[in-house]
């Protein structure tokens, strides 16, 4: 979790935190991380207070008695973004993060559409809602194709890395059209990865990830566009190569994998997979 605070309580939650057992370290780009055996503080040098570990609950309402922090969720303001991802899983195909900004008066719309976690909906529906949602809010989709994916997980190393740029990427986009203080996302590694690739703009925001977090309207929108895109995608894919490329990782996928190779040789694998998947292990032996 994070929380934006006054950088003059700075020396205060210090001492507090000290008192209480914490050792501290540095950070980069902080004034300072601090850490017991079950969590962990960072303070940010923009004034976001990282809050992490199993006993996240238990610290924060510690520093809501304190009045370090004030207790805010998505229900606090008038407009906020949320962002999710589609493609993560699934073998052909590109990674595709989307995000949506909810206000008021468009989360009635929303919720009249029957806009909910694209995972509980079929292809056709997805679509359909996916052109409604763009006509009521405002939007980014951010697609990074199966080639390019596999160009900067190879130098990253490291996919949440890379799911971190694609979200501050499509939170950014919005932001560069309308000012927004609040997103969420998706639990989906270390709050700190889309922290630190969040450019000017989203160093403002307040960001929230979350277990579950398509229960929010605002990341359910988000989960359907970037949903209606992938499936667009991996169908355009699947006529350029005249092969019906399947959705997941199953053994159809590694059918159709070796039928490509056979077809396109190895090296086009990269084309249209995320050749780091053990599923290409399967397909070339």
């Amino acid at each position: 979790m994070t929380y934006k605070i006054a950088l003059t309580k700075e020396p205060e939650i210090r001492r507090e935190l000290e008192r209480i057992g914490f050792k501290f370290s540095p950070a980069e780009y902080a004034f300072w991380r601090a850490a017991n055996k079950e969590s962990s503080l960072t303070l940010y040098k923009n004034g976001k207070l990282l809050i992490q570990g199993k006993q996240i609950e238990k610290i924060i309402n510690y520093l809501i008695d304190k009045n370090f922090i004030a207790l805010k969720r998505n229900s606090d303001f008038s407009e906020w973004i949320g962002t999710d991802e589609s493609g993560k899983g699934d073998y052909f195909g590109p990674l595709v993060i989307a995000g949506v900004l909810v206000k008021n008066e468009s989360k009635s719309g929303l919720l009249k559409l029957g806009a909910r976690d694209s995972k509980d909906l079929s292809d056709n529906r997805i679509k359909e809602l996916a052109e409604k949602i763009k006509n009521l809010c405002l939007y980014s989709i951010v697609v990074i194709n199966p080639l390019k994916y596999n160009q900067l997980l190879e130098r990253m190393r490291n996919l949440n890395r890379l799911l971190a740029w694609g979200h501050s990427r499509a939170i950014e986009n919005i932001l560069e059209k309308e000012s927004c203080e609040y997103a969420i996302s998706d639990q989906f590694g270390d709050e700190r990865y889309i922290l630190n690739a969040l450019l000017k703009k989203g160093k403002k925001i307040e960001l929230e990830q979350r277990h579950r977090a398509e229960e929010d309207i605002a990341v359910a929108a988000a989960s359907i566009l970037a949903r209606a895109e992938f499936v667009k995608r991996i169908e355009e894919l699947s006529q350029n190569y005249e092969i019906n490329l399947p959705k997941g990782a199953s053994d159809k996928v590694i059918e159709t994998g070796k039928e490509f190779v056979a077809k396109y040789g190895k090296e086009k694998l990269k084309e249209v997979a995320k050749v780091h998947f053990k599923t290409s292990l399967k397909i070339f032996n």
